[in-house]
């Protein structure tokens, strides 16, 4: 029985990628070009989560600093969920709802772009960091599930919301995993051009 259990976890997972490969893709892509326009243009991506998504939050920045496939400049990139003394000195000092908003406010300019990651859309201090954002003139990606909840409401027209369509916070991480791969790929791609393999498989397709 767990043999098949752990079987129908990989098959739901591979299943909801499937479903969301076409709809996402458009927002997807425009996640990535509010990236591109951000690192282009000087600025830099603030990346935040609770929990799990907190870690997903410092994958993303890891590989944009460091590389995601290919040898590259380095990127700016910073996770707001890294730092333990900030954080805890933060809520212990003022509200743990502020932990992000007001790294927000000290680090972002306009330009920059807050990348904010929330299965439920729910938590108060990524509602918090979002408005933080805004009151600095910079655009939001946001990553949610489910139907975005309270965070979706926020977001304004020159923001990107992916949405994965979810109840499960495990299937819809594991989507956002996927998603931020997508966003560093498509940076390099932007910048460096497709790699020459990926060229080679297209001339071989025509």
């Amino acid at each position: 029985m767990l043999l098949q259990r752990i079987q129908q976890q990989f098959i739901d997972s591979a299943d909801l990628k499937y479903q969301c490969a076409q709809s996402l893709a458009p927002v997807v892509e425009a996640a990535i070009g509010a990236v591109l326009a951000c690192v282009t243009g000087g600025g830099k991506v603030l990346s935040c989560g609770n929990g799990p998504s907190a870690a997903a939050a410092q994958h993303f920045a890891a590989s944009f600093v460091g590389r995601y496939d290919r040898e590259r400049p380095e990127l700016a990139a910073f996770s707001l969920s890294a730092d333990a003394a900030v954080l805890t000195g933060i809520a212990n000092d003022f509200d743990a709802r502020a932990i992000f908003s007001r790294q927000v406010r000290a680090l972002g300019q306009a330009g920059d772009v807050l990348l904010a990651l929330s299965t439920s859309g729910n938590s108060a201090n990524m509602i918090a960091a979002i408005e933080a954002a805004h009151e600095r003139d910079m655009s939001v990606v946001a990553l949610t599930g489910a139907r975005g909840g309270r965070l979706a409401q926020l977001l304004r027209d020159t923001d990107v919301h992916v949405c994965v369509p979810h109840e499960l916070p495990a299937r819809i991480l594991e989507v956002h995993h996927l998603v931020l791969h997508c966003i560093c790929d498509g940076v390099d791609a932007q910048l460096l051009g497709l790699p020459d393999t990926l060229i080679n498989e297209q001339e071989n397709l025509a």
